[in-house]
């Protein structure tokens, strides 16, 4: 079964039988994946940087296409104009969480569930249905991760959302692997040359981007749980 990267990066980030995000930063990790994949495609490019003041700018590669509607409704976003990817990773994570769910429960690998908190408040949950793809995604990562494998290029990527994230280690089956190894193991396949350099800038532009989304979320919710 062909799914997107950000397909993945959502089953690696639902809970299997509560079907609710296990990150809260799951939107923006959805909008680097969906970008990343733009990337890996060739669609879009990253500009040089005009100035030291200037952030690089993302563009759409001249005559892009791409046959998914997910893909092409991101790269639709992307084409209005050129903005760093600090803009869009938070522009293509709107709305993307619903969009693949549906197309996740329409295989059969997730199902809706809706429900009431506290029998006023609606909520759709996304418990697993079938496990069979994200046990598939997980031994990929536990290869690369744990036994030290080299990555594909979409590994590689789904690699790098896990490590911005900082939830590698409780995406594979370590064993008695320590979580620190993961975690460097996890470091050394974000920022290695395992694409091509214009794609590569992509990437990395992206997984900066979510990190310091995260980071700023983070900081957010540190700061009023503080007050």
């Amino acid at each position: 079964m062909t799914t997107l990267i950000a397909e993945d990066l959502l089953l690696l980030l639902l809970h299997d039988e509560k079907g609710t995000p296990t990150s809260a930063n799951l939107d923006v990790a959805l909008g680097g994946a969906l970008l990343i994949e733009l990337a890996l495609a060739e669609a879009v490019v990253v500009r040089e940087r005009t100035s030291m003041w200037s952030s690089a700018k993302v563009a759409v590669t001249p005559g892009a296409q791409v046959a998914d509607p997910v893909l092409a409704e991101a790269l639709r976003r992307v084409a209005e104009r050129e903005r760093a990817a600090s803009d869009l990773v938070n522009g293509l994570g709107k709305g993307a969480r619903d969009a693949l769910t549906d197309r996740l429960a329409e295989r059969g690998i997730l199902r809706r569930q809706d429900d009431k908190v506290l029998g006023l408040f609606p909520r759709t949950r996304w418990p697993e249905a079938d496990g069979r793809h994200e046990d598939d995604v997980r031994a990929r990562l536990t290869a690369v991760l744990v036994q030290g494998l080299d990555p594909d290029a979409r590994t590689a990527a789904l690699v790098a959302l896990l490590h911005a994230l900082g939830v590698a280690p409780s995406a594979v089956d370590r064993g008695p692997v320590p979580a620190r190894d993961v975690r460097r193991r996890a470091k050394e396949v974000a920022e290695g040359a395992w694409a091509a350099k214009a794609v590569q800038d992509a990437i990395t532009a992206a997984t900066t981007a979510a990190m310091a989304a995260i980071a700023a979320t983070t900081a957010a919710t540190t700061a009023t749980a503080g007050s």
